[in-house]
């Protein structure tokens, strides 16, 4: 049985409601002919991924630690070995392109929670690993991390967060292939 919902969380509740309801009725008064609702479902997404967000950057932002940064620092702990892994395999195990990689890399070398290591395999290749110091500070916030995550979610049951992933995946896996299967590329 789903909890009931807290006054402040009702009241986040009516003013989201109340905010789509006053979209809709001004897009349907300036463009009858349109129907709005495809951006009132993005705008509800979009504020609840926003939510999730800062619920769980709590864990981690007084550590001075951004959502990007605490990513990348958990694929280190649960995918890298001992001596590291490339620029290359991070950006593979993250989804993050390589200028934005390198700069994501430096911001946790200046915070001294990463270390770069010349590869013993390819001298003009190196390794990104923790230091005992992030390892210590993955391994201190994870369980909190886990635990704020599991607060976000509690409010569903088993039943609505299956089919809330079901329905996650099927709308990732539709727009990562290219915008709903259509050609992204507008180059002439």
């Amino acid at each position: 049985m789903t909890p009931a919902a807290t006054p402040e969380q009702a009241k986040v509740l009516k003013d989201t409601a109340t905010l789509l309801d006053r979209i809709g009725q001004d897009w349907r008064r300036m463009r009858p002919d349109l129907d709005a609702s495809p951006m009132l479902t993005g705008l509800l997404l979009g504020r609840l991924g926003s939510a999730f967000a800062r619920h769980v950057e709590q864990t981690y932002s007084a550590e001075g630690i951004n959502s990007s940064n605490w990513d990348l620092l958990l694929t280190l702990l649960r995918s890298a070995p001992p001596q590291g892994l490339t620029h290359t395999e991070l950006s593979e195990l993250t989804a993050i392109s390589g200028p934005s990689m390198t700069n994501r890399v430096t911001r946790l070398l200046d915070k001294q929670l990463v270390e770069r290591v010349v590869s013993a395999k390819d001298r003009r290749s190196a390794l990104v690993r923790l230091t005992p110091t992030g390892r210590a500070l993955v391994e201190r916030l994870l369980p909190q991390h886990i635990e704020r995550e599991q607060q976000a979610l509690d409010v569903l049951t088993d039943e609505e967060l299956a089919a809330l992933t079901g329905i996650a995946m099927k709308l990732v896996g539709h727009l990562e292939v290219g915008s709903a299967g259509q050609d992204t590329d507008t180059s002439p």
